[in-house]
């Protein structure tokens, strides 16, 4: 690539930027990029991601009263240091080692939150403490609800590093009930989200104004862990994530974010580990997720409140990661009525008989959006239950709604697996097939089924063997 088109991206890349500082706040945040064509856009991409720098100045949150014996509400003294290292123009607020009991943390501009090894900061589940709502967003349509455990609004230049332990304190008698699923064995007469789901989810179909969708206590709609919100410039690095009490890490409105040798583990109910939701340039890489939902999976909103907001995903980087048990290990949606483009994956490995998909799509006809210019390459899967390769537009609804989801340009190479139920799943509607999906060099071992290819337009194969044979396109559908 040469240097005047590096120059043109990156001039690029600051418009964007600006546009973010000036109104991610408001809902019409699309910056225009140009379409990705291939691996040379990633290393554009990651030319632009820079993580944060901060002021070698230490706040240690002992210094305002906090006390590691994980019994001590620290939440009052962890709130000063934050607020104080950030009007002084920011640097590390500290935790020595031992277990912080605490609230929800409200992060703060030019504020590296450092938990180091030997160093717990746990989270104290009484939703009353997560009270009073912020906005947010709850399974992909804007709410106002209880605050997620670690949090910011509108800041810039944001860290949580050091090698320690965030344990979001969720179980079977905190936060995970409220799912009403059977994971953790609800009672006949057990408060869950179910109606309150359905409430929301009418809400953003009927363009209720956001600020009248006041939810939290009575409610039962539970938070994320991680959630930066229309914010830039993010760093979480070298920690270690438990225990969460819905998604776990899910920068939302976003730009600039990297995600670097994070730990997640947590098998509650919708654990998803790592979930973008429109965000602009994100790099996530060298990290492992062992997860009750999607290991990572990428959003822009869910039905007609994600096409109101309108921000997609885009321009994102998923390198050198590890999967194991989940729903899906690397997912697209279902939550992508914005759209998602200009994904790329390479060199992850997947492996668990508790793990569905590997590389999962899923959409469907009231979610719409475009799904388009995704890259896969060098992945390598030891097992998983279902599918090695499944792009599902038939999830939930299906059919059945008024959109037609657009998925498309979707690129794998260089991907094996030892076992599967199918090597591919692939369902398109019949009102909006899916289109250009091409797939080299890859080796599906020990399938168990055929694969199974339905609304599939520009299927291309090259050097693809299943079970030992040459897969050919037109024999599948």
């Amino acid at each position: 690539m040469t240097d005047r088109r590096f120059d043109e991206r990156r001039r690029a890349s600051r418009r964007e930027f600006v546009a973010l500082a000036g109104g991610a706040a408001a809902a019409g945040w699309l910056p225009r990029v140009a379409q990705a064509v291939g691996w040379d856009d990633a290393r554009a991409i990651l030319d632009r991601i820079k993580a944060p720098a901060f002021r070698n100045r230490e706040f240690s949150v002992t210094r305002y009263g906090a006390a590691a014996d994980g019994k001590t509400d620290c939440s009052n003294a962890i709130a000063r240091a934050i607020g104080e290292c950030s009007q002084a123009g920011g640097g590390l607020v500290t935790f020595p080692e031992g277990v912080w009991l605490t609230g929800p943390i409200h992060l703060k501009s030019n504020v590296n939150l450092r938990v180091p090894k030997g160093a717990t900061v746990k989270f104290i589940p009484d939703p009353k403490l997560y009270l009073p709502v912020v906005r947010t967003r709850w399974e992909g349509t804007e709410v106002l609800n209880y605050s997620p455990l670690v949090h910011s609004d509108g800041q810039e230049n944001l860290a949580i590093t050091g090698g320690g332990t965030l344990d979001g304190s969720a179980d079977c008698e905190h936060w995970w009930p409220w799912s009403g699923t059977a994971a953790c064995r609800p009672k006949p007469g057990d408060p869950n989200a179910r109606a309150a789901r359905k409430t929301l989810t009418d809400m953003g179909a009927q363009d209720v104004p956001v600020e009248k969708r006041v939810f939290g206590e009575g409610f039962y709609l539970r938070p994320s862990f991680v959630q930066p919100s229309r914010s830039k410039n993010i760093l979480i690095e070298d920690v270690t994530i438990v225990n969460s009490p819905m998604w776990a890490i899910t920068p939302l409105y976003c730009a600039n974010v990297t995600i670097r040798r994070v730990k997640v583990v947590g098998h509650g109910p919708n654990t998803d580990g790592c979930d973008p939701d429109s965000c602009s340039d994100v790099l996530i890489e060298d990290c492992s997720f062992d997860t009750g939902d999607d290991c990572i999976a990428i959003k822009s909103g869910r039905n007609r409140d994600g096409r109101r907001v309108a921000i997609p995903t885009q321009n994102a980087i998923i390198r050198r990661c590890q999967m194991k048990d989940g729903h899906g290990g690397i997912t697209i949606g279902s939550e992508v009525s914005g759209g998602v483009r200009n994904v790329f994956v390479e060199n992850c490995r997947l492996d668990s008989p508790n793990l569905d998909q590997a590389l999962r799509f899923k959409t469907n006809a009231m979610r719409g959006g475009t799904i388009e210019n995704i890259y896969f390459r060098d992945i390598a899967v030891g097992q998983v239950s279902n599918a090695v390769v499944q792009i599902d537009c038939l999830y939930e609804e299906g059919a059945n709604g008024p959109e037609k989801p657009v998925v498309r340009n979707i690129d794998i190479r260089n991907v094996t697996c030892k076992k599967s139920r199918y090597a591919l799943q692939l369902r398109g509607l019949d009102s909006s097939p899916i289109r250009d999906i091409r797939l080299a060099d890859c080796d599906f071992e020990n399938a168990a089924e055929p694969s199974v290819v339905e609304n599939v337009i520009g299927l291309q194969c090259a050097n693809v063997k299943i079970n030992g044979k040459a897969f050919e396109p037109n024999a599948a559908q």
